[in-house]
């Protein structure tokens, strides 16, 4: 598709600088586009790909107008406006309403009429499906599971027995919803399955990302709320709440009950462990092992220091004796201020 930068104010609003009449066709990063292409600049610190980009057009905030005499679309969040610009850019293909007939459907179903099923999927008994819902080849939704308007399931998605998912959602290929959450109680030396009855609730605008696992709750639900998006292979264990419009990035770990409030913000590879409660608005940096609850906003840290490995070593091993350490520091005062004493 092409739109000129004219055309794009019109439907994204913003403001024009230069020529409106400039064709824009994709969407780049400065550093690599071409002509035709409309890249997006939000810090000084990449000034050199601006003044060196070939990029027919760029969106950029107010302060930033003086830096190019490029065509120039101002927005106080070119970010956002760039993302918007490439939806624009690059529709969604229609997808058509229908059936294949591959599909295996149970009984007692409620099924919209524009609902579009792919080839090898499985619904089961007491489905409801709201419209314009997509599922893809080869997923399988469980007896009694509700789905909500507009939500696309990609290809291979299960659905276990029990699910609410609200509208707008996007589920990626792979992931699993619903699975028995990791409960067992000891008795004799022996582990006890205990029966997960609890239920997985998503809430409308959610992403989760491919081959991302949501275990159902073992008593309440697990529950995931507005506009939450997560990335890849992470694992949210039974009985998490996790807030609305928190994202969340790949193969992070969130151990049972865990609670994350709204608004957070959670790098790659972070461990969460079980029962904690995180505020909203929090911030965690990637690799992060959180061991206790976070009360006030703030951007969190649990890493050992990045450092040539046989540095490490040495650090690694002075942290072993770090309260012995601690202990000769404290004598050692307590011999100064005594000595200091004594003089006077």
């Amino acid at each position: 598709m092409m739109l000129t930068i004219a055309a794009i104010i019109n439907t994204l609003g913003g403001e024009v600088s230069g020529d409106a009449s400039t064709p824009i066709d994709r969407v780049g990063s400065l550093g690599y586009a071409q002509v035709g292409a409309i890249g997006f600049f939000m810090d000084t610190k990449y000034l050199n790909a601006l003044t060196q980009t070939q990029a027919s057009a760029v969106i950029l905030k107010p302060e930033h107008t003086h830096l190019t005499a490029l065509p120039k679309i101002i927005t106080d969040n070119p970010y956002a406006y760039f993302a918007k610009v490439s939806s624009l850019l690059n529709p969604q293909p229609q997808r058509v309403a229908g059936i294949h007939q591959s599909v295996v459907i149970g009984e007692h179903t409620q099924i919209d009429p524009s609902v579009s099923i792919e080839a090898n999927a499985v619904i089961a008994d007491h489905v409801t499906l709201g419209a314009d819902v997509f599922v893809g080849a080869g997923c399988v939704i469980e007896h009694h599971v509700v789905i909500e308007a507009g939500t696309v399931l990609e290809p291979n998605v299960t659905i276990k027995h029990g699910t609410k998912i609200g509208k707008h959602c996007h589920l990626y290929a792979g992931c699993v919803i619903g699975n028995d959450g990791f409960g067992y109680a000891e008795e004799n030396g022996r582990w006890v399955k205990i029966p997960q009855v609890g239920r997985v609730v998503i809430e409308d605008h959610v992403d989760v990302g491919a081959n991302t696992t949501v275990d159902r709750g073992a008593i309440d639900d697990t529950v995931i709320e507005e506009g939450v998006k997560l990335d890849n292979l992470i694992q949210i264990a039974h009985n998490c709440r996790i807030g609305a419009h928190t994202v969340i990035a790949g193969c992070v770990g969130i151990a049972g009950s865990a609670i994350i409030g709204k608004h957070c913000k959670i790098g790659g590879a972070a461990m969460i462990l079980g029962h904690l409660t995180i505020t909203d608005g929090v911030t965690i940096s990637p690799g992060s092992m959180i061991m206790r609850s976070i009360r006030q906003v703030g951007t969190y840290t649990a890493l050992m220091p990045f450092q040539e490995h046989e540095a490490w070593l040495k650090t690694a091993a002075n942290i072993r004796h770090l309260n012995q350490l601690t202990d000769k520091i404290k004598a050692l005062e307590d011999a100064i201020h005594q000595i200091s004493h004594q003089a006077k």
